[in-house]
């Protein structure tokens, strides 16, 4: 996975503008939560991957169709940190009617992956 964009603010508004597509924010999310994806064994390598994510996803949920996943994902960021788009990117949201379950999965990765960028500044 070493096409993935830089995890930057620009890459978090880029998800939630739905300018990358939702595979490379899979990826993005498995990355960081240590999943890699082994291309001689065709084998997805989960030893980086928290015990309580690993045992739950031996391999990595596709986040932006699995509604569980994206709700261990929400319950996995900090407290702290749960209105970062709001707070530190003056994200508004979506508006209503405009928005789908798919937009919200990807606020979550995004707010996910904004956290993660805190938390390892």
């Amino acid at each position: 996975m070493t096409d993935l964009p830089s995890l930057n603010t620009n890459t978090i508004w880029a998800i939630l503008n739905d300018e990358i597509d939702d595979a490379t924010v899979n990826k993005l999310v498995w990355h960081y939560l240590g999943y890699s994806y082994n291309q001689q064994t065709a084998a997805w390598n989960n030893n980086n991957v928290i015990s309580d994510w690993r045992d739950e996803y031996p391999e990595p949920p596709n986040f932006l169709e699995n509604r569980p996943a994206t709700v261990k994902l929400t319950r996995s960021i900090p407290p702290e940190n749960k209105q970062l788009l709001k707070e530190e990117l003056g994200f508004k949201g979506y508006k209503i009617g405009e928005f789908t379950p798919r937009h919200t999965r990807r606020a979550t990765a995004a707010n996910w992956l904004l956290s993660y960028l805190k938390l390892h500044r």
